[in-house]
């Protein structure tokens, strides 16, 4: 499989565009709702492709009463709650973070966050408040949001979204020449409908006015790689001769997975800066 193809994707607008998980979609909504660029029913519709029906509890007495939610085990609120909390409490930033082992920056140490946010591989935290929001699906058309508190201060740290661009190319090129030296990327009758399925498939959104285009191009890409991988992993053997070539393999894509999750962060956080420094108090 040629990790440098691409593949056509038929995009309406640039605002109507595929997006990684729920998180993405609450962190951009929700920051352009707290300054001025959306409405409330907007921000509340954009959830509706991850779910019929979404919940909100928190993590912990404590928490429950700071945003003004149920405790987790009570009868849920809707997301409609967890808005104006975050407006009254001054939730002027949100950091998409999407942890796999290994590599859980951004999640303010260990504890029930940082475990929730792992087996979600996803997570919006809140630094300046010392919060997380995790989405998990209970059922189905039912998402449950949980606030879970930090365990520790969030360490400042972004990733400018020329540079999360430039590492998704570099690594594109690299492990392209990677795997081509392993004899692990060939072709496979179909796989270039396979993936323009699996891209139609991912919920497309419509953002909010103002979202930068450079962050939806780069957004976009990162997702066209994404489902490339998603491919790649799922194609075993993928033409490897042994165990070895397998684990070779796996060598080989992972700083491409760490690439396209650095832009993927890197593009939902600089459209939350951009909503931040152009706000319009509301």
């Amino acid at each position: 499989m040629h990790l440098a193809h691409s593949v056509d994707v038929d995009l309406l607008q640039v605002r109507w565009i595929a997006v990684c998980c729920p998180s993405a979609t609450l962190a951009i909504w929700s920051s352009a709702w707290l300054h001025g660029a959306a409405a409330s029913d907007d921000t509340l519709d954009a959830l509706m492709p991850w779910g019929e029906e979404h919940a909100v509890v928190a993590a912990d007495p404590g928490t429950a009463e700071t945003f003004d939610v149920p405790v987790s085990g009570a009868v849920p609120a809707a997301p409609a709650r967890l808005l104006p909390s975050l407006r009254r409490l001054g939730a002027a930033d949100m950091r998409l973070v999407l942890p796999v082992p290994g590599d859980v920056r951004g999640l303010g140490g260990g504890g029930p966050f940082t475990e929730a946010a792992l087996r979600a591989g996803e997570a919006m935290v809140l630094p300046a408040l010392g919060y997380g929001v995790v989405p998990q699906p209970i059922a189905e058309g039912l998402l449950r949001w949980t606030v879970f508190p930090l365990a520790s201060t969030v360490a400042s740290e972004y990733t400018g979204l020329g540079e999360a661009e430039h590492g998704l190319t570099d690594a594109i090129r690299d492990s392209a020449g990677a795997l081509q030296s392993l004899d692990v990327a060939r072709e496979r009758p179909g796989v270039r409908a396979e993936l323009s399925a699996k891209l139609r498939s991912t919920p497309k959104l419509d953002w909010p006015p103002g979202t930068p285009g450079r962050a939806l191009r780069v957004l976009q890409r990162a997702e066209e790689v994404g489902a490339i991988l998603a491919l790649a992993h799922a194609d075993e053997p993928g033409g490897a001769l042994s165990a070895s070539a397998v684990t070779r393999r796996a060598d080989a894509l992972r700083p491409l997975s760490d690439a396209v999750r650095t832009a993927r962060c890197a593009a939902v956080n600089e459209a939350v800066r951009v909503f931040a420094d152009q706000a319009t108090p509301s």
